[in-house]
């Protein structure tokens, strides 16, 4: 897989942290070697990962800093249970990362590309690297937009969510043109979903006319399990594996190996179609 993944969106409450810890989890849960990174000075991330962010001396702030290389920052988070291990890494943060994002907007040269180049020395250790991303356009969501791969929008189905979707949409254009030329947008996650909501249904039915298959054909529904899980200092599917939330995220991570390689086919096909050529 090997792909850098983050998780944005400038309008908060939508779930951002939420599934930044649950997709991590789950494609833990599959054998693969994961890393969450916090970008959000809030350290809901680290918190619902069972980091005490009061006691931190390294997270993601001494990172981007250079203060310290990030495989001296990162942690492992407990399994989900004894019986079954799981290959999730964690690079936390506290309210320090604002300091560190001030200090930045002071840099000339290279603000943009701190994350990316902490990562470099460990990115090859990991199958996919998840980034939680603070609710803001700024220089740490810039930071981990540059740093990634794709970007995955977790949005409930509200039209106050629809007008933040589009600036988004025209903030990856602007870092694809100016930084990372190669950044896709993963998919459009919709989250807290309730079908008995006329608007959540109409809401859906537009994201899915404008962005086609782009939204992920899995809703993640509204579910005690997921807000209560955080507080526990787990994923949802160390917390409760039977819940609706913790099943979701699962059949979420199943649909992201499923598209990955149904391109991969794709591809093999269309290289298979093309004319043969001689020396």
């Amino acid at each position: 897989m090997k792909r850098v993944i983050a998780i944005a969106n400038q309008k908060g409450g939508v779930g951002k942290t939420t599934t930044a810890v649950n997709l991590a989890a789950s494609f833990a849960a599959t054998r693969r070697r994961v890393l969450l990174i916090d970008m959000d000075p809030q350290g809901n991330a680290s918190t619902g990962c069972g980091i005490d962010k009061r006691t931190l001396t390294r997270g993601a702030c001494e990172v981007l800093l250079g203060e310290c290389q990030a495989l001296d920052a990162i942690r492992a988070v407990a399994p989900l249970s004894a019986e079954q291990p799981m290959s999730l890494d964690i690079l936390p943060t506290n309210q320090d990362l604002t300091a560190a994002e001030v200090r930045l907007l002071s840099m000339i040269v290279g603000r943009e590309q701190r994350l990316r180049t902490a990562l470099a020395p460990i990115r090859a250790n990991y199958d996919l690297i998840v980034i939680d991303c603070p609710p803001a356009l700024n220089m740490l969501t810039v930071n981990a937009l540059v740093a990634a791969d794709s970007v995955l929008i977790p949005m409930q189905c509200e039209y106050y969510a629809l007008e933040g979707l589009s600036a988004l949409v025209g903030t990856i254009e602007q870092i694809r043109g100016i930084a990372n030329p190669q950044l896709a947008i993963e998919g459009i996650l919709r989250t807290m979903y309730d079908p008995r909501n006329n608007l959540a249904s109409e809401v859906s039915a537009q994201l899915l006319q404008h962005f086609g298959d782009k939204v992920f054909r899995t809703v993640v529904p509204r579910n005690v399990r997921l807000a209560e899980a955080p507080s526990f200092g787990k994923p949802a599917l160390a917390h409760d594996p039977d819940s609706r939330g913790a099943l979701a995220y699962l059949a979420l991570a199943g649909e992201m190996l499923r598209r990955e390689d149904g391109g991969r086919e794709a591809a093999s096909v269309g290289a298979s179609e093309l004319p043969a050529t001689g020396p």
